[in-house]
């Protein structure tokens, strides 16, 4: 019986420590064996209170295979009414010593990318978050067309604290 007691209390134990008050949305998609370039990553937002602030993140998985020590993605945020506002955005991935700076204790690491802080959602309808990479190697022209070592682009959605 004291066995039992011992499972029920450890497992309200984890439902506690795990629970994430700021969550408002977390959905990842996995990455083929490699992301290509025209592979575009989209996200449906769900209908969020338009007079609530929300942080909007990015997250991105890989493995020691990724061989670069940054990412650039391209984003764009598509509005209800058709605007779409595009950013073309840098994240480091690795320190100067090359350790990946997400977290995770094998070799696959998960970095949270900071992507707008403090937003609003005020329009009716729809919104979504298309992300496509857009790395290419310096002192060259064209992209690189097949990007290995991401495995999960993920978007994330946090309750604001106020500031």
């Amino acid at each position: 019986m004291t066995k039992l007691r011992f499972f029920i209390l450890s497992f309200i134990c984890i439902g506690i420590i795990s629970c994430d008050d700021a969550q408002v949305f977390d959905q990842y998609k996995t990455v083929a064996e490699s992301w290509e370039a025209s592979e575009k990553i989209d996200f449906t937002l769900p209908k969020l209170d338009s007079l609530k602030t929300y942080n909007l993140f990015i997250n991105v998985r890989n493995t020691d295979a990724y061989q670069y020590s940054n990412l650039f993605l391209i984003s764009e945020m598509k509005f209800p009414n058709g605007k779409i506002i595009t950013d073309t955005l840098e994240y480091q991935m690795a320190a100067p010593d090359g350790n990946w700076l997400g977290t995770g204790f094998t070799d696959l690491k998960e970095s949270k990318l900071w992507y707008k802080e403090h937003v609003r959602f005020t329009e009716e309808g729809e919104y979504k978050i298309v992300l496509q990479h857009a790395m290419r190697k310096n002192g060259e022209v064209p992209g690189i067309q097949s990007l290995e070592g991401i495995t999960d682009i993920g978007f994330r959605i946090e309750f604001a604290k106020n500031p």
